[in-house]
């Protein structure tokens, strides 16, 4: 029997609230823990909430999304955040990724995508809406990234990397390049070595800073 995913949702549209916690109770193994409607709540009872995942939109009126993700990254270490949001502009997107986002879904995908992407951010991964990631490849791709270190990332690192920005598990690195997982974490570590990051969302902002 699969574990219970608990998760709360930070949003101030009451309609959508509602909406969002109906579908997840439509899944077994996933349960709406809390729901709040700014980041002032969010930041006074998430934390004693402990939700495994938190679906955070970004235009939240006083405090965006970002900030509140920032803000409870210090309070949650290791928290997992999903920006759920109508916004695809590049700026929002890493700026996101930079405060401890682990994934960045468009609100238009489906219920059952919403689902799978619960799912596989509590299993690894940073999901992201297609066209997210494509935003995120094509930012990569553009030109020589700034972030210091990069320079010195080897071609298989940057590989590696570029499939973290796209939002793979570590397990889809690894059959991509046809190693194993031991070895991807190897390229991961050394990856946060040389560009002196401590997790996913850290190295693919900092490589991608223009």
């Amino acid at each position: 029997m699969k574990r219970i995913i608990t998760v709360s949702i930070v949003d101030d549209d009451a309609g959508l609230r509602e909406h969002i916690a109906g579908y997840l109770a439509t899944a077994g193994n996933i349960q709406c823990k809390s729901a709040y409607a700014s980041a002032a709540e969010a930041l006074e009872h998430l934390p004693r909430d402990r939700p495994d995942v938190i679906l955070m939109d970004i235009n939240l009126g006083n405090m965006d999304g970002i900030e509140c993700v920032r803000r409870l990254t210090v309070l949650m270490p290791g928290a997992l955040v999903l920006m759920l949001t109508v916004f695809e502009d590049t700026d929002q997107i890493f700026r996101a990724l930079a405060a401890g986002a682990s994934g960045y879904l468009l609100k238009r995908l489906s219920p059952q995508k919403l689902l799978e992407a619960i799912e596989e951010v509590h299993s690894g991964g940073s999901p992201m809406s297609a066209p997210i990631a494509r935003k995120v490849v094509q930012s990569f791709q553009s030109g020589p990234p700034r972030g210091g270190g990069a320079a010195e990332l080897s071609p298989r690192e940057r590989s590696v990397l570029d499939g973290l920005a796209g939002g793979l598990a570590y397990k889809q690195i690894a059959g991509q390049l046809g190693v194993s997982i031991h070895t991807v974490r190897n390229y991961i570590r050394r990856i946060y070595e040389k560009l002196h990051v401590h997790n996913r969302t850290e190295a693919v902002a900092k490589f991608l800073q223009k």
